[in-house]
């Protein structure tokens, strides 16, 4: 008989449940607004917005399992850089959506590589190293663009858009990372390699693990994972925009800590990013169906992440 079957009460201790019982909470509330009317239009709505907010959580999930200070400031810029490269390769032609695909992952490729390089080589703090080398990045996109919008591909769209049995296409996209993050850091050695750095790094270095090795995939992932939402959110919006990216970099962050992830390190959540990741979209809903503008919703924000921070603190001070 398993703990949870023997004890319901040790389901609550499950961080990823809250997260989902407070998306389930926001989405009643917003339905309220409507008297119940549009719950499909709305959950469709969520999963397919919420898709690139669980895509790029996951991605900084990673990083921030890796222990304090561990941070990507530049998912924002990468997003940016990534789509808009990727849209000037493919120039709307259907045949290169794939070769636009591979342009975008090869970006994100570089600039993992790049803000490690800064980190590891340099000796700098992640948040100065990844900060610094978004407005690079951020650079390099807005020179690529000069201020043209090209459209993606009539197909690329038209799957960024679709559905498939009753789904978002880009939410089975981040349904299927979900499932193979979540299987590397629960059934792998690379996963268990991640958590015992997180958790202890110089336990973890006179351990035998190359703690290096595994920080240098975090954060080469996470901005594979940003370069991924950037390639998508420009095919589903119809273009790359230089903000395009600007709300997923407090997104991100957000995401992990109400998802039940420990800032502190040594702790992944992968169900919880998901449902952080849906509570987001219906809580930004529930205040748009209000009128508040983005200032209230940073603000909201902001100190949704403090009060859990400050729960998780209190919590882990307890005897």
């Amino acid at each position: 008989m398993s703990t949870l079957t023997a004890n319901p009460l040790a389901a609550l201790a499950r961080p990823w449940l809250w997260a989902w019982v407070a998306a389930a909470l926001a989405f009643a509330a917003t339905l309220g607004l409507t008297s119940g009317r549009g719950a499909g239009e709305l959950a469709y709505a969520a999963l397919s917005f919420g898709a690139f907010a669980a895509i790029v959580g996951m991605g900084q999930m990673l990083v921030i399992t890796l222990g304090p200070g561990n941070v990507d400031l530049s998912i924002p810029a990468t997003m940016t850089l990534s789509a808009t490269l990727a849209l000037k390769v493919m120039g709307s032609d259907p045949g290169n959506a794939l070769l636009g695909l591979a342009v975008a992952l090869a970006t994100g490729l570089g600039v993992g590589l790049a803000n490690f390089a800064l980190i590891y080589l340099l000796r700098l703090p992640p948040i100065i190293a990844t900060l610094a080398a978004s407005l690079i990045y951020q650079s390099l996109a807005i020179w690529s663009n000069r201020g043209l919008r090209i459209k993606p591909p009539e197909g690329l769209a038209d799957f960024a858009t679709g559905r498939f049995l009753g789904l978002p296409n880009v939410a089975w996209v981040g349904l299927v990372l979900a499932v193979v993050t979540w299987v590397v850091l629960e059934r792998s050695v690379a996963g268990r390699w991640l958590l015992a750095s997180g958790q202890n790094l110089r336990a973890a270095r006179l351990a035998g693990i190359p703690v290096q090795a595994v920080r240098a995939v975090a954060y080469v992932t996470v901005a594979l994972f940003a370069a991924l939402a950037g390639y998508l959110l420009a095919s589903f919006s119809g273009g790359a925009a230089l903000n395009m990216g600007a709300e997923y970099l407090l997104m991100s962050i957000a995401v992990v800590v109400i998802g039940g992830c420990s800032i502190a390190g040594g702790n992944s959540n992968v169900p919880g990013i998901w449902g952080a990741a849906l509570f987001m979209f219906l809580v930004v809903s529930m205040l748009n169906s209000y009128g508040a503008g983005a200032g209230v919703r940073n603000i909201l924000t902001g100190a949704i992440i403090i009060a859990i921070v400050i729960a998780a603190s209190t919590r882990r001070s307890r005897p």
